[in-house]
C-alpha cells in the first residue's frame, strides 16, 4: 500500500514532505513487532499514527487501546495498566483486570507516556523486556502479548537527565522513532486542512461550506498554530458555526485567531518594523546588536568607497581604522541605550553647511549621499582635525549650547562633552 492509499484510507489530508515521511516509517515498521515511539508536539495527530501502525500489522483484528497517561492520577495508574488484586488498597472491593490484560495479543497506545511516575516506568519496562507484569496487591506474574506504541511531546532524554524519565525505558519505547510534523511546518497543508474540516461540518449539520479570500488564506498560511491540527479543526468549526458569510476575508478570520503569546509590540529598528512575538529580552538585545553592526558594516562600506573615488586611489588600512573608529561613535550610544531596554529610533540629519553633509532616505535607506567640500579633498585625511572643525562649528553656532550642537552633529549630548574633553575645547 503505497502513501496516497494509506492517506485516502485514513482521512491523512497534506503533502508535506515531513507528513510523508513519517508515513513511510508507519507503514514500513507496522508490519513487524517493534516497539513505536510518536514525537511530535501536542494537536499533530500522533494518536493517528498509532491506530495505521495497528491498522496494518499482524495485530489489526485484534484489540487496540489508547490510553493518556498524563490524564490518570499517580495513584491508580498502576491499577489501570496492570491491575489490582481484591483488597489491595481502599476501594478495591474486586479484582479488576488491567490494560496489558485485556488486550493481550493487541496493540496498547500509551499517550504522553513522559508522564508515567517512574514506579510507573519500571513495571513497563519489565512488560517490554520479557513480557511479564504483576498486579497491584499480587506477587503472581503474568504474561502478556502486547505490542506497546508510544508518544510523547517531550523530551524523554532530557528528562532522563533530570531524573524524571528512565533511560533505559526511553531505549526499549524508542526502537523506531516517528517524527511527527508541527502545522507551521506544513504550511502547504493548512489551506487543505481548513477546507477539509470546514466540508466535514457542512456535510454532518446539512449547512453551505466556507470559503477564504486570498488575503484569509495567506493569514491562515503564516499564522503559527500552537495547537497544531486540533487548533485549527476547533477554529474552522467555530467560524462555520458563528459566522453567516461563505466568504471569509482577512478581518473575520482575524477575530477567531488567537493573540501570540509573549511580547507582541513592535518595534522600529533602522526604520522597519519587526515583531518581538516569542522573543526573550535576550534575543531582542541580540537583534538589537546584529542590526547595529550590519548597518555599520555598510555604512563603512559606502564611505570607503566614496573615499576611494574621490581621491583617486585606494584609502589605506591606517585610515579604514581611523573612519572606522569615527562611524563606531554613534553605534557606542545606540549599544548602551539598547543595554537599557530603551530602544529609540535615531535619524541622522547633519546640518552643518558646507563642510559635512549626511543625508538618509528613511523609507528605502537606499543609498547615503556624501556632500565633501573642497578643502576636504586633501588625500592625507585628518579624522580628529576633522571632528574638531565640527564640533566647533556646532558649538559656535548654537552659542555654546551642547545639546542643541550635539543634535546638530547627530551624537549623543554624552558623547559630544566626552569629545569636548579630550579635544580640550572647554
Amino acid at each position: 500500500m503505497d502513501i496516497k492509499q494509506i492517506k485516502q484510507r485514513f482521512g491523512i489530508v497534506g503533502h508535506s514532505p515531513l507528513l510523508n515521511n513519517a508515513l513511510e516509517v508507519a507503514t514500513k515498521v507496522a508490519p513487524t513487532d517493534m516497539n513505536v515511539l510518536i514525537l511530535g508536539q501536542s494537536g499533530v495527530g500522533k494518536e493517528s499514527f498509532s491506530k495505521i501502525i495497528h491498522q496494518l500489522s499482524a495485530r489489526k483484528h485484534a484489540n487496540f487501546i489508547a490510553v493518556n497517561c498524563g490524564a490518570i492520577p499517580e495513584g491508580t495508574i498502576d491499577s489501570e495498566l496492570f491491575g489490582h488484586e481484591k483488597g489491595a488498597y481502599t476501594g478495591a472491593h474486586d479484582k479488576r483486570k488491567g490494560y496489558f490484560e485485556t488486550v493481550n495479543g493487541g496493540t496498547i497506545f500509551l499517550d504522553e507516556v513522559g508522564e508515567l511516575p517512574l514506579g510507573t516506568q519500571a513495571r513497563l519496562l519489565r512488560v517490554l523486556e520479557n513480557g511479564e507484569f504483576i498486579k497491584v496487591g499480587s506477587s503472581q506474574v503474568q504474561k502478556t502479548n502486547v505490542r506497546v506504541v508510544a508518544a510523547t511531546n517531550r523530551d524523554l532524554l532530557e528528562r532522563a537527565q533530570e531524573g524524571k524519565f528512565r533511560e533505559d525505558l526511553y531505549y526499549r519505547l524508542a526502537t523506531v522513532p516517528i517524527k511527527v510534523p508541527r502545522l507551521s511546518e506544513r504550511k502547504e497543508d493548512i489551506s487543505l486542512l481548513f477546507r477539509k474540516f470546514a466540508q466535514n461540518f457542512a456535510d454532518e449539520h446539512y449547512t453551505e461550506s466556507i470559503s477564504l479570500n486570498p488575503e484569509a488564506q495567506r493569514l491562515l498560511e503564516n499564522y503559527a498554530w500552537p495547537g497544531n491540527v486540533r487548533q485549527l479543526k476547533n477554529i474552522t468549526e467555530q467560524i462555520c458555526v458563528l459566522e453567516s458569510e461563505s466568504l471569509i476575508n482577512y478581518s473575520i478570520l482575524n477575530k477567531y485567531l488567537p493573540k501570540q503569546l509573549g511580547n507582541s509590540l513592535p518595534m522600529i529598528i533602522n526604520g522597519a518594523n519587526f515583531s518581538t512575538d516569542g522573543m526573550s529580552d535576550r534575543d531582542i538585545l541580540y537583534k538589537v546588536l546584529i542590526d547595529l553592526k550590519r548597518d555599520v558594516g555598510e555604512l563603512k562600506k559606502v564611505v570607503f568607497g566614496l573615499l576611494e573615488n574621490q581621491n583617486g586611489n585606494n584609502v589605506t588600512d591606517a585610515q579604514k581604522d581611523e573612519i572606522f573608529k569615527s562611524l563606531l561613535i554613534e553605534s557606542e550610544n545606540k549599544v548602551e541605550t539598547a543595554s537599557e531596554n530603551e530602544y529609540q529610533e535615531n535619524t541622522y540629519q547633519e546640518q552643518i553647511e558646507p563642510a559635512y553633509t549626511l543625508h538618509t532616505e528613511e523609507s528605502s535607506h537606499d543609498y547615503v549621499e556624501v556632500e565633501v567640500s573642497e578643502h576636504q579633498e586633501s588625500k592625507n585625511l585628518k579624522l580628529e582635525d576633522k571632528e574638531i572643525e565640527y564640533i566647533k562649528i556646532a558649538l559656535k553656532r548654537n552659542k555654546g549650547r551642547r545639546k542643541k550642537a550635539a543634535d546638530d552633529l547627530g551624537i549623543s549630548e554624552r558623547t559630544l562633552y566626552r569629545k569636548i574633553k579630550q579635544y580640550d575645547l572647554e
